[in-house]
């Protein structure tokens, strides 16, 4: 998770600070956003107080109708040690007395012109994304036929190779060697490369490519969600492959359950196209066939027609 401050969010929604200043590098540790009605009407909830706090149309309109004096007081109550910043939506007149407490407190006031609706999804969504919990794993991260699908696999199993025959067949790398993912939602797993790795292949015996200068800026996208796990292993003659599908293995990450398919390497077997028709198997279960499944059936079938038959 970043370490979030009010200058990352006026920086990225353009907003503009009318004062407050010098609490610009004020910490935001929530996603969640709050619209103070309760509080500007005298009912102070502290446990909110932490949150990006949103004035909208309805909330300026019924300050406007309070004494100054216990306006002010009101603000300065809303100004408080913990809250990070006030926002402003549809350029609304700043009452004065906001202003005056967020010099006072050292509490930004952040000004758009959206509309309140659109200002709360900007910020929540940015905000979600900033603070979501961040693991890094091991392993490659390529958007196959649009679903993400992570390679994993011990140290010189293939994976980049894998990956760049991918590249070479139009499909895109988002992320080599190392993948940082983001839980974003629940059951949604974002995953991207670290900034100084982005774009970047290691090829053992070739060294580090850059894929996107050899291939061009179709070949990479910085960011996918990741639908599929694909784990690559030595063959073990003593380990019992999966020979028709049915029986499906998931791997948790963070607290999201993914599918994992075993994928045994071996001289002759062509990783990139056994990939492509994972991604492919995986849309078409989604989609609600499942081809095993369906084989399945169709056997349990024909052996009780045999069996009525004798």
């Amino acid at each position: 998770m970043k370490r979030t401050i009010v200058k990352d969010i006026s920086q990225h929604l353009e907003f503009d600070v009318v004062s407050g200043n010098q609490g610009i590098t004020r910490e935001i540790k929530t996603s969640n956003i709050h619209r103070p009605a309760l509080e500007l009407a005298g009912h102070i909830n502290l446990s909110k107080l932490d949150r990006v706090q949103l004035l909208g149309d309805s909330e300026v309109s019924f300050v406007k109708g309070l004494d100054p004096a216990l306006r002010l007081e009101r603000f300065q109550q809303l100004c408080a040690e913990h809250t990070p910043c006030v926002c402003i939506s549809r350029e609304l007149e700043i009452p004065t007395e906001l202003i005056q407490a967020s010099n006072e407190f050292g509490v930004p006031v952040l000004y758009s012109n959206l509309s309140t609706t659109k200002l709360f999804s900007k910020v929540a969504t940015f905000l979600e994304g900033r603070l979501a919990p961040v693991t890094t794993i091991h392993g490659v991260l390529v958007d196959v036929y649009g679903i993400g699908v992570l390679l994993m696999g011990g140290s010189g199993i293939g994976k980049s190779e894998t990956a760049l025959e991918l590249v070479k067949r139009g499909h895109r790398l988002i992320a080599d060697d190392a993948v940082e993912i983001r839980q974003t939602q629940e059951n949604q797993l974002i995953g991207n490369a670290p900034e100084l790795i982005q774009h970047l292949l290691e090829i053992r015996g070739l060294g580090i490519i850059n894929v996107m200068t050899l291939f061009g800026a179709g070949a990479v996208r910085n960011f996918k969600r990741i639908s599929l796990v694909i784990k690559m292993e030595l063959w073990d003659q003593e380990r019992h492959y999966e020979r028709l599908g049915i029986d499906e293995e998931t791997m948790k990450i963070m607290d999201t359950e993914l599918p994992q398919i075993t994928i045994p390497v071996r001289p002759g077997r062509n990783m990139a196209v056994i990939c492509e028709v994972a991604a492919m198997n995986f849309r078409l279960k989604r989609m609600g066939y499942n081809a095993a499944v369906h084989f399945s059936r169709r056997l349990t079938d024909t052996i009780e027609e045999a069996s009525e038959e004798m």
